[in-house]
């Protein structure tokens, strides 16, 4: 059982069915994340055609010291460096030695794992308080009561699975959860060669295809469906207008997928799909500069500024509330 599963509730369960019983069928990209999906995920950003991790990576060591120095001069010390989606806690180690929390903590919908990741973590980093929790981000989230600065700290340009107004929404809670003293340092993919998304998202090896098709075997456990993976194919294109990739599950002939819903007692519900009928799964939005930073001001931040690595594939933005208390 995942720990996504512990903590689903009747009305998660409910809105996981009507996504998939909605006329385009859909699914949010948080079921991804299972203990084989996160493990999936790493492998990606190994991969060759996956630009954003080793983009990033190499933007926060490069500005590392001057990402640390915008944040002091904007809000003093960093008491608390918060991470949503923490996964594998690699890129906080970047900022670690710079920025000098006090506390870090790792949110994830797998708690199981982040606290393996912290395990290796610790060692290097005895001056700083760590802990894990298991949290969905699209739901509230368990947050200190104690006082002091907040830095979120959002990489891999997961803000790109949300609308628009969605990331905006995400990120004025951010700002209203810094309690009026800190920042949001976020990664973001940028608007590029449609070649280049087509390549990160339809790899040679067929690492991102498992990782799609292995939602299904998170659904089977979660709601007790029988989706069978060897039914689907992998589909990921560029909407040029939108300036998204989507990612869906195609179906290779007509199929009828059973459940049973917790939320309905247990009883049996199913989806019928026609042959090339798909499973919408992701988003994953791209934005210039220009626009990411009006939507961050449009949050509710008061300073914005960003970095960028040669090519202008990716970018990590720095926006702070510059209200010290």
């Amino acid at each position: 059982m995942t720990d996504l599963q512990q903590g689903m509730d009747n009305d998660e369960h409910a809105q996981l069915i009507a996504g998939l019983l909605a006329p385009q069928a859909r699914v949010s990209p948080k079921y991804f994340y299972d203990l084989a999906g996160s493990r999936l995920f790493e492998v990606i950003t190994l991969l060759d055609e996956y630009y954003p991790t080793v983009t990033e990576h190499g933007l926060l060591r490069r500005h590392a010291t001057e990402i640390a120095a915008a944040v002091a001069d904007a809000v003093g010390d960093c008491d608390w460096l918060i991470e949503p989606g923490a996964g594998n806690c690699e890129k906080v180690r970047h900022l670690l030695p710079a920025l000098r929390p006090a506390h870090y903590l790792a949110l994830d919908v797998s708690a199981y794992f982040v606290e393996q990741a912290l395990q290796s973590l610790r060692p290097d980093f005895p001056a700083v308080a760590m802990s894990a929790v298991g949290a969905d981000i699209t739901q509230r989230w368990p947050l200190p009561e104690a006082g002091g600065s907040r830095l979120f700290f959002y990489p891999g340009s997961s803000i790109g699975n949300f609308t628009p107004a969605e990331a905006r929404a995400l990120a004025a809670r951010m700002r209203a959860d810094c309690r009026g003293q800190g920042g949001l340092l976020i990664g973001v993919d940028l608007v590029k060669d449609a070649a280049v998304l087509h390549a990160a998202y339809n790899d040679a090896l067929g690492v991102t295809a498992a990782f799609n098709l292995n939602l299904l075997r998170h659904l089977n456990r979660l709601i007790a469906s029988d989706f069978q993976p060897r039914q689907w194919d992998h589909v990921a294109f560029f909407d040029v207008r939108a300036a998204r990739i989507e990612m869906h599950l195609r179906a290779r002939e007509s199929l009828t997928v059973h459940w049973r819903c917790p939320a309905a007692g247990g009883l049996p519900g199913r989806r019928e799909f026609a042959a090339g009928q798909t499973l919408h799964t992701e988003n994953s939005y791209k934005y210039t500069t220009a626009d990411f930073t009006a939507l961050l001001k449009d949050a509710g931040f008061a300073n914005v500024r960003s970095w960028t690595d040669e090519r202008a594939y990716f970018a990590v933005f720095l926006a702070t509330t510059d209200e010290r208390e």
